[in-house]
């Protein structure tokens, strides 16, 4: 019998033959969060756009190309592009912030990005993540490490390498912006539409094939 109507193109069924795969997944990450001290947080599945907006960035791929956006009546909702944003909307909305800190929560959920789908990027695809609020010290950034790499390691993956990255201070950041928005201000003929209005909002988004 031909199908009707076949899943939308980015989206992936799991057939029974997989399940345990899932399974096995979901279990460990939830078993190394809660080792770690995290407890799980489940969250809305879409959120008020203007929440993507602030968090993700109006200057993103993200934001600017790939969210799947709706008006209800006079509201405009988006499906989750990433669990970030919702996990900290509702830390902060259930006063989660008056309890003993650090607060620690981790979630599993799925994800929306109307992107290019390719080998290992879908449009939906499910996402473990996990935030620790009010903390400034450094060993909060060594603890969520850890526990990443636990995570990896329990599931088998091998040869994994670690590369920790910086946009630097407020200071020399301010710098670095005037820097490239003075460069590439002499270059706008050169740039894409998007870029032009990166280049007032934040020239780091600025995706340029332009000899630096």
């Amino acid at each position: 019998m031909a199908l009707i109507v076949q899943r939308p193109l980015g989206t992936a069924d799991v057939t029974p033959a997989d399940m345990h795969k899932w399974y096995t997944v979901e279990q460990v990450s939830r078993n190394t969060a809660r080792t770690f001290g995290f407890r799980e947080i489940r969250f809305p599945t879409f959120e008020n756009t203007d929440l993507f907006l602030r968090s993700v960035g109006e200057t993103t791929d993200v934001v600017q190309k790939e969210m799947y956006t709706v008006m209800a009546k006079e509201s405009k909702f988006t499906l989750r592009p990433e669990g970030t944003a919702g996990a900290i909307r509702a830390v902060m909305q259930n006063g989660m912030l008056n309890d003993a800190l650090p607060q620690k929560v981790f979630y599993l959920t799925s994800c929306f990005r109307h992107e290019k789908p390719q080998a290992g990027r879908l449009r939906e695809f499910h996402q473990f993540g996990a935030e620790m609020l009010g903390s400034a010290s450094p060993a909060a950034d060594a603890e969520m490490i850890s526990m990443a790499h636990n995570l990896l390691e329990s599931l088998g993956l091998k040869n994994i390498e670690l590369n920790i990255n910086s946009i630097g201070c407020p200071v020399c950041r301010a710098k670095y912006h005037a820097a490239l928005k003075e460069y590439f201000s002499e270059k706008k003929s050169e740039l894409c539409e998007t870029c032009h209005s990166r280049l007032e909002k934040n020239p780091m988004r600025i995706h340029s094939r332009l000899s630096l």
